[in-house]
This record gives C-alpha cells, structure tokens and sequence, in this order.
C-alpha cells in the first residue's frame, strides 16, 4: 500500500466510485479520514491495494453497506466531556428564564448519531428545577438513517469499549432516567417524549427550523475546511437572536465565520449568536 493515499491514482479512483455511485459525499472529508476507514475494511477483507478493493465494492453489496457504515461518523457518548455538560445546564437555565412559560424552547442536537446527546440534553433538563423540561423541544437529525433508528429505539447495550453506566455518572442517579437490565440500559419514555428524530444532509439541506439552542460536537474533526464553513454558516442560521451553539472542545470556528458567533465560555466551545450572524 503506498506511503500516501493522495499519492496513489487507485485511491482517487475509489474515492469517485464511494461518491457517484454509493451517494457518499467523500469531497466533504479529510483524506486521512477516509483513507483510515477505508484501510480498515481492506484489512478486514485481507486486500492490500485500492485497486482490488474497488473490484471487490462493484460486485458486493453487503460491502458495500459495510463501507457505508464504516465511513459515517458515529462516536458518541452520554455527557462526554461533563464540564461542557455543567456549563450547558446553565444555558439552558437562561433559555428557560426568557419568554413565558407557553413559549417553547428549541434544541437541535446536529449529527447526533445514535441519540446519546439529545437524550442527555431532555435528561440535564430534567435534573434542574431552574429549568422548565416542559417547554423543551428537541430535533435530533444525522445522514444515516440505521443510526436513526437506533436512535428513536434509545436502547443501548454495554461492552468493554462502552460503559453505559458510567457514562451517564455525571447526571447522578440516572436511574431516573434510564431502565437497566443487566447489560442493556433503555431511555426512559418521559426523557424519549422530549425528542424527536429526523434524518437531515447538514452539508446540502438547510436546517430544520430556527433555534434556541445548536449542539454540533466532534462532526468538524473529520470534515475538510470548504465543508466546515459550509456546515458553520447552516448553523448560524439556524440560531435565533441570541441564540447558543456549542462544538466539540478541540474544534474552531473558521476564520469567516467567527463574526456570527460571540464567545460564552471560549474554552469549552460554547457561543451565542451575535448581530452578525447569518439570518439576521
């Protein structure tokens, strides 16, 4: 296999097959991002060269779909990073002090994968006696739809790489919120009733409404630099008059589009929508 993807013709090759063919927007994506997701499923098949595994994705569905699944961005967790989760809790104690108790408040958690952060958004809400849970609405959407799924299904299951129960510690007693049965822990319906789902391309398709509050955490690690500011300008639009955006704790904001957003805690990647965000 050559030193450098880039440098390899079969890999560009491929890479025009995934998108033409599979419908997968690989121009949206970091080459090495791809290229260590699309390794791995040559591994797992035992094929060294691009080449080949190209010949093989024409004549096999079920890689196909293997492929697919591989690629889609689905690392999630409840409250990753507590300390942003203790800093949303005040966000969203400020949300519910404005307006009347009738006005709704609008959470859109974006790339929300298998529903963990828009789950932990309805359970934060519910903790906090500041916060009126019965004024928040939250959307959650992703590309994929098998995410989806499992998503509105809000059932996960526990592994040695996925300690369910403690991720959910930060909330306490969140027996309140979830049901376990041995290695299986399911949402309770009062936290599932506050979410709906909704599949949505945050790269072609506008956002799902206009917002209180925008959670897009650890979705621009993986894409390039064109479709970041791509997905930066849907997000600000999709912010209402001092509105929240929160993004993962490694990632920024490109240069072009800092003027939409005002920094609340700068270290934890949480922003409200200035005057010049788009929209206004």
């Amino acid at each position: 296999m050559p030193s450098s993807a880039t440098d390899d013709p079969a890999f560009d090759r491929l890479l025009d097959y995934i998108e033409d063919s599979l419908q997968f927007q690989t121009s949206s994506y970091n080459d090495a991002y791809l290229d260590r997701r699309i390794s791995a499923r040559m591994r797992r098949r035992r094929i060294d060269d691009y080449g080949s595994y190209h010949d093989l994705l024409t004549d096999d569905e079920e890689e196909q779909q293997a492929l697919l699944d591989a690629l889609s961005v689905n690392v999630t967790s409840f409250f990753r990073n507590p300390e942003v989760w203790e800093a949303l809790r005040e966000v969203l104690r400020d949300l519910s002090s404005r307006g009347s108790r009738h006005d709704p408040i609008k959470i859109w958690s974006a790339a929300c994968s298998d529903g963990r952060e828009a789950y932990s958004l309805a359970m934060l809400a519910h903790d906090d006696d500041r916060v009126d849970e019965r004024r928040i609405e939250i959307v959650g959407t992703d590309i994929k739809r098998e995410i989806l799924r499992a998503a509105r299904a809000g059932e996960y299951r526990a592994s040695e790489t996925n300690d369910v129960a403690e991720q959910l510690d930060p909330i306490g007693r969140w027996e309140r919120f979830v049901d376990r049965d041995d290695d299986t822990f399911r949402v309770k319906d009062a936290v599932t009733d506050m979410v709906r789902f909704e599949r949505r391309d945050l790269i072609r398709e506008e956002p799902p409404g206009t917002f209180d509050l925008v959670v897009c955490r650890n979705l621009f690690i993986y894409i390039n630099a064109e479709s970041k500011r791509a997905v930066f300008e849907t997000l600000g639009s999709a912010l209402n008059p001092d509105g929240y955006l929160t993004i993962g704790m490694t990632e920024t904001i490109p240069p072009t589009c800092r003027q939409q957003f005002d920094p609340v805690e700068k270290r934890l990647r949480i922003y409200r929508a200035s005057d010049a965000a788009v929209g206004r």
